[in-house]
């Protein structure tokens, strides 16, 4: 071995080399002496003297509490000091492979543990340089760091690195290179960690794989996500575009609950298969999200087209039937399809669009493959902040009540007027009640809406009556079947009514047939005690729902209003369809035998309102009388019965 120039201090030998056992299985660190730079000496590491004499370790204090200065004697009677001679022996024998690098990075010294991990003669490493050794210019940080170590300006670099051995095998191997402090020298040790490695990957394969089809999971689908978007983002010699294809089984609950999770999760084995031969030649990533969830993720994709390309195949490859446990099974999927650049896009969202899609192609009657399209999307975005918002807005009082006349076919005279909510929206502006009505039946604003509702109309009502005591007015407001069924609304209506004075009868509920039919039990109780309450109640939009005349004989209706879609079938003086008039003819018949009145809607001309005078209708509402106005001009049309022109020919 060649004359080296090391200057090293115990502390800094014993970090590098404490804890690793010698060939003996003593700590090395406890058999190296204190090493001083001995310029003259053929060697920094001389022969050895016996290895087996017990050794204090580095840095171990003297009798008298001090470690003994380099070159001092030792001690009276102290146990004489190491040889010389184990430096070398325990650089030989230890496990550890090491090499000492000069300032420069030059490998000066290897250990036989050195060249048994690389494959070769130690004597070979001392041409090569560190760097290349421990494949330490791979990526731009480790090379920095690296350069900083040499320089003194980083205390340690540790990296886990592949490295080749000669014989072209590759392994992993924790990399450690650290200066010693008082010298122009550094020591490299690796550590060779491919069977931690390789269990390390195991343990992530069964980690990030599922069991049942052995595809990538979810943590790995995410995972390889972003990591495509940061590559597609950043690569410009790629398309800077990425696509996903969400899938779902349709019907797939009904396999695993009539023949068993068995045949369910080997059914999802064979669709994995197809939907990988699908991918197969594009290299797109197939994963398993959970349940009977798939994705295809498509790294630089170059369009929607390609996307949708993929869908159709992968719908095309699942029409064929399955063989699984001796039975042919059919199944068909829904797909949600998003193509964008990657540019400002985030897994969270993607994900999103993707769910949004597959939801839409449920929606549209599955066994088909849907495109995300954004003005769609953004529709449903509104959606969910109008209905996350309603209730707030009932408390912030943003809603205002406007109304429509209910006017006598055979006199002109406005009876009642029907209560319509708007809500002023601070950013969307005033919205019909169409745009958030169905929202809060769905998350159950209606309820404290509706009593609001009621509250405001009994109020305008009960000003009206004051205002007008020989012109009774009706105000009808309508209810929602959630309403219906809440054990509330009785003592609700009774509790309002109290406070605003405002007798029941002027007060009409309006249902729907979906909220009325098959009422029993608590709705159909509730209904009859408004009755008993004196409270009108009146079916909407009588004739286009379930049309089932039998509970017009137990429920205790007293108004009927029927659908516009009756009235708009008189348009024209002579109509050449007759059937519209007719059943016009014959609901009113029928309903005044019942004794309840008729309300036409949507009366939008003289010639409607005319017919239906004399088919005998007693009601009529619509443009032709009035659009919805606030109540102050519904004051005006109490004291003014409406023209051959409706209240809107009246200026």
């Amino acid at each position: 071995m060649r004359t080296n120039n090391l200057d090293t201090t115990n502390a800094t030998r014993e970090r590098a080399v404490s804890g690793i056992p010698d060939g003996q299985g003593r700590a090395l660190g406890a058999t190296l002496p204190t090493i001083t730079e001995r310029d003259a000496a053929p060697s920094v590491l001389p022969v050895a003297e016996d290895a087996g004499a017990p050794r204090p370790a580095i840095g171990a204090p003297s009798p008298t509490g001090a470690p003994p200065a380099p070159g001092a004697p030792s001690a009276p009677g102290a146990p004489p000091g190491p040889a010389p001679g184990d430096y070398r022996a325990a650089f030989n024998v230890a496990r550890l492979a090491m090499a000492v690098v000069d300032r420069e990075g030059r490998v000066r010294d290897a250990n036989p543990a050195l060249g048994a991990l690389l494959g070769t003669d130690p004597a070979v490493l001392t041409t090569r340089s560190a760097a290349d050794l421990a494949n330490l210019r791979e990526d731009p940080r480790t090379w920095k760091e690296y350069r900083d170590v040499l320089g003194g300006r980083l205390a340690r670099l540790r990296r886990t690195r592949r490295l080749l051995r000669a014989d072209g095998h590759a392994l992993w191997a924790e990399v450690t290179i650290e200066p010693a402090p008082d010298s122009c020298s550094l020591l490299l040790s690796m550590a060779d960690i491919s069977d931690q490695r390789d269990l390390q990957g195991r343990l992530r394969h069964l980690q990030m794989h599922d069991p049942v089809t052995r595809l990538p999971n979810r943590s790995l689908f995410f995972e390889r996500m972003t990591s495509a978007l940061e590559a597609a983002t950043y690569d410009h010699g790629g398309t800077g575009r990425i696509g996903l294809c969400y899938l779902d089984l349709d019907g797939f609950k009904a396999v695993n609950d009539t023949l068993g999770h068995r045949v369910g999760d080997r059914l999802l084995g064979a669709v994995a298969q197809r939907l990988t031969e699908c991918a197969a030649p594009g290299g797109h990533l197939v994963a398993r999200l959970g349940g009977d969830e798939f994705a295809l993720l498509v790294r630089n994709s170059t369009g929607t087209e390609q996307l949708c390309d993929l869908a159709r195949t992968l719908l095309a490859a699942l029409q064929e039937p399955f063989e699984v446990g001796g039975q042919r099974l059919s199944v068909s999927a829904s797909i949600g399809v998003v193509e964008r650049p990657a540019a400002g896009t985030h897994t969270t969202w993607l994900m999103q669009a993707a769910d949004t899609t597959l939801y839409w192609a449920k929606e549209d009657g599955k066994a088909r493959w849907t495109l995300f399209d954004p003005e769609r999307n953004a529709h449903r975005m509104t959606r969910q902040a109008l209905s996350s918002t309603l209730r707030p807005a009932v408390e912030r009082d943003e809603f205002v009540l406007d109304y429509q006349p209910l006017v006598g076919l055979g006199d002109g005279v406005v009876r009642g007027v029907e209560a319509l909510v708007r809500w002023d929206h601070p950013q969307f502006g005033r919205l019909s009640p169409n745009r958030f009505i169905p929202l809060a039946e769905e998350n159950g604003a209606i309820v404290p809406l509706g009593r609001w509702v009621l509250r405001t109309a009994c109020l305008q009502a009960r000003a009206w009556q004051l205002a007008n005591p020989t012109h009774p007015l009706v105000v009808s407001v309508n209810v929602a079947v959630r309403q219906v069924w809440d054990s509330d609304l009785v003592a609700d209506v009774g509790t309002i009514l109290a406070e605003t004075g405002l007798p029941p009868h002027l007060l009409q509920l309006e249902l729907t047939e979906s909220a009325v039919m098959g009422s029993t039990g608590r709705p159909l109780q509730a209904l009859q005690r408004l009755s008993d309450m004196g409270v009108p109640i009146a079916i909407d939009d009588f004739g286009t729902g379930y049309s089932n005349l039998a509970y017009l004989s137990r429920l205790p209706v007293s108004t009927l209003k029927l659908d516009g879609s009756f009235v708009q079938g008189f348009r024209a003086e002579e109509h050449p369809n007759p059937a519209d008039e007719t059943i016009v003819e014959a609901l009113v018949q029928l309903a005044h035998r019942l004794g309840l009145t008729v309300t036409a809607e949507c009366v939008e001309s003289a010639e409607q309102a005319e017919r239906l005078r004399r088919i005998g209708c007693d009601t009529g509402q619509g443009w032709f009388y009035s659009r919805p106005v606030p109540p102050d001009r519904i004051q005006t049309m109490i004291t003014c019965p409406a023209s051959g022109e409706g209240y809107a020919g009246q200026g």
